[in-house]
């Protein structure tokens, strides 16, 4: 199966829809005995080549001084049921504010434990949540559209509502409700805050700490980066709306180090210098928006509005492991600014060809960079 040439509504042309059969339904682990969350399939692609690996060969496909980029960003139990009057709402919590207040998104159920796109609230709306707390619409997030309102609960701590009543979000793709921890990744830390993601940066879930270690072992090195991911649009696929991030300082000091290796900047370039490889593009927007035009990164933390395009490109990040999301889906651009679009579609269209699994339960796409010689050195000026 092949699907057409385009790009997302951001491009002038669309890819083809994903098969409903190629939708991940439950997490890898629970697809039979003895499977863990590695048993997913892997697909490596340099350039317009294409090769398909399981998930458990990562650490043979890279090489010391690989630098992994990871998010820490925990995934928060972000759906509660709310009414609005005697209508029953589904309230989404997206993004904490710096005011207290939180960026939300109200659906309505859909009778399968999922819930779809409501139509927009006014100003003013008021959400009874359980436990007596009271969400109040104020405004919308943006002016692309009243999808997200910023809003302010009265009554309650919303930590303590989404601890008690939250559950993660899900799609109608799924099967079932799933624990909190099938959302964790490996790498997930609490934020003293609270704060955590919305949708799991799921790209690193199917790592497991006895691969994590092999890495380890084998010289591939990991850089910590936090990115709090909002919610996403299921239905219309917008840009991401900002989020907050930040880079620490012995993080972005071991990107500039893999970095100037490999350009020779501190030693002549050799065949083992490392790549800087982000887990998920949520990574590629933290270290991104950390990036000068220079390429140096720097320590940064707040929020961030980058959108990664081709026009753009990535100034710090060589390559990239990402999920399979639908086609129509903005972070396909930023893609493109990794690989290239002769890449991505030609990646695309093995992923069907091969029934890869789609989604955050899914299988996985390793982007690398295509390798090129480095030069002679020789003795003398030319050195």
């Amino acid at each position: 199966m092949t699907v057409s040439a385009g790009v997302c509504p951001l491009g002038p042309r669309k890819r083809g829809k994903v098969p409903a059969e190629l939708s991940a339904r439950v997490p890898a682990e629970q697809r039979g005995p003895r499977l863990g969350r590695d048993a997913v399939r892997l697909m490596v692609s340099r350039g317009t080549e294409v090769a398909h690996h399981a998930f458990r060969e990562l650490p043979g496909l890279l090489r010391a001084g690989d630098l992994l980029v990871v998010n820490t960003s925990p995934t928060l139990a972000a759906a509660v049921d709310g009414r609005i009057g005697h209508a029953r709402v589904v309230v989404h919590f997206s993004t904490r504010g710096d005011d207290g207040r939180w960026a939300v998104e109200l659906r309505e159920p859909d009778g399968r434990g999922t819930a779809r796109a409501r139509a927009g609230s006014p100003a003013g709306t008021e959400v009874s949540l359980p436990g007596g707390g009271r969400l109040l619409l104020e405004e919308p997030l943006s002016a692309r559209g009243e999808r997200l309102w910023w809003a302010r609960v009265a009554g309650a701590d919303v930590r303590e509502v989404l601890g008690g009543h939250g559950r993660p979000i899900r799609y109608s793709y799924t099967e079932r409700d799933q624990p909190l921890s099938a959302y964790q990744t490996v790498f997930a830390l609490p934020s003293p805050d609270g704060a955590g993601s919305a949708e799991m940066p799921s790209a690193a879930r199917p790592f497991t700490a006895r691969l994590v270690a092999e890495l380890v072992s084998r010289g591939v090195w990991f850089a910590p980066v936090t990115l709090h991911t909002g919610v996403s649009s299921a239905e219309a696929h917008e840009p991401p709306y900002p989020e907050r991030f930040s880079v620490p300082e012995a993080s972005a000091r071991l990107i500039n180090q893999v970095r100037a290796r490999r350009e020779g900047l501190q030693a002549p370039p050799r065949a083992e210098d490392g790549r800087v490889i982000a887990v998920g593009t949520t990574a590629v927007r933290a270290v991104e928006s950390a990036a000068g035009p220079d390429g140096v990164v720097r320590a940064a933390e707040g929020w961030t509005d980058l959108v990664v395009t081709p026009e753009r490109g990535t100034r710090a990040v060589d390559g990239l492991l990402t999920g399979l999301h639908e086609p129509e889906a903005s972070h396909l651009l930023m893609l493109e600014a990794v690989a290239g679009r002769a890449a991505v579609d030609r990646a695309y269209e093995e992923a069907l060809r091969a029934l890869y699994l789609w989604h955050e339960f899914g299988d996985v796409h390793l982007i690398l960079p295509e390798e090129s010689p480095h030069p002679e050195h020789c003795d003398g000026n030319m050195r």
